[in-house]
């Protein structure tokens, strides 16, 4: 498909699957000069002596046509001998590493230990996977998502993977925020922006660290900025969002992350299941456009992006 230098320059805000499948929609419609993609890194840890970076690998690997088809996450076509091994000798493999995502993970701790800063080798990365779009952690430094139950606090992998997101969150917060600061690359990228996409992600875990780093959620707020529901049907199509919504105390619906974000955006995109939904997030003084914004498959991607843009272009006209 041929790309459109003609729409505005865009930056997509990620985290998980939902995130990464509309960023790669909306790569397939724009330029590498016309999108950046600025992503969480508050779900990163360390594990096996590695950095491991979710969801910049998710986005990733999306892009590069390369992710495992049917999870959305990790790679296709990959086997786990280095993990069988590793339990084997008695290593718990309670975080489900690949082959393939090893050699990844294994090549970035070489470059970070070389003194590269996350971005510089989120950039390479990307080169070597031949995606030519720019891919920019939030921050360079770390921050971490911790989730608070009744029983303790948690990191966010050992809740969201190790225990399957069974306990109840009470709370979050970002351990390291207090001295953070958002990568150069992505404010950079902000500033050049002319309006702004959420993509369909959690809002809390996966969009909320993005926004909570000095600057930035002022940058997103100055600019024509769309989000995509990440709710369909009064459900989440991956992840614990709905979960985490009920458990917060806020209606789980499209409408209950309308509400989340009013205030910071300007248009508001609903699946067509949820069009009952349009007056009420209409109330909150929000543009709508209704579409089926379940991404089943590329095709789905590109159209759901090029419905997207669209849009964000006639809110840029009424700016």
């Amino acid at each position: 498909m041929a790309l459109n230098t003609a729409l505005p320059r865009l930056v997509a805000l990620a985290g998980g699957v939902g995130g990464a499948r509309l960023a790669h929609g909306l790569a397939h419609r724009l330029d590498p000069d016309h999108l950046s993609i600025i992503v969480n890194t508050g779900d990163d840890f360390e594990h096996l002596g590695l950095l491991i970076c979710p969801d910049l690998d998710t986005v990733l690997y999306n892009l590069a046509g390369v992710h495992h088809p049917d999870q959305g996450w990790g790679r296709a076509d990959e086997t786990f001998h280095v993990l069988e091994e590793a339990a084997r000798l008695g290593h718990d493999p309670w975080f489900r590493l690949g082959d393939k995502d090893l050699a990844l993970h294994l090549l970035r701790r070489q470059m970070l230990a070389a003194g590269l800063r996350l971005t510089a080798v989120t950039a390479e990365l990307a080169r070597r996977f031949g995606v030519v779009h720019p891919i920019l952690p939030m921050s360079d430094d770390p921050v971490r998502t911790v989730i608070g139950t009744p029983e303790g606090e948690l990191a966010f992998q050992d809740y969201f993977v190790r225990q399957r997101c069974r306990p109840r969150m009470v709370g979050m917060r970002l351990e390291g925020l207090e001295t953070a600061r958002p990568a150069p690359a992505a404010v950079a990228a902000l500033e050049r922006a002319e309006a702004v996409v959420i993509c369909p992600s959690n809002p809390y875990v996966s969009i909320g660290p993005i926004l909570a780093l000095p600057g930035l959620r002022e940058r997103v707020q100055a600019r024509p900025t769309v989000a995509v529901s990440p709710i369909v049907g009064g459900q989440a199509l991956k992840g614990p969002a709905a979960k985490m919504m009920a458990e917060l105390g806020v209606e789980v619906s499209a409408l209950g992350v309308a509400r989340h974000y009013a205030g910071l955006i300007r248009g508001f995109v609903l699946d067509q299941r949820d069009a009952h939904l349009a007056p009420a997030v209409a109330a909150l003084g929000l543009r709508v456009l209704v579409t089926d914004t379940v991404m089943t498959d590329t095709a789905a991607r590109v159209r759901l992006a090029g419905e997207v843009l669209a849009f964000v272009r006639e809110l840029i006209r009424e700016s």
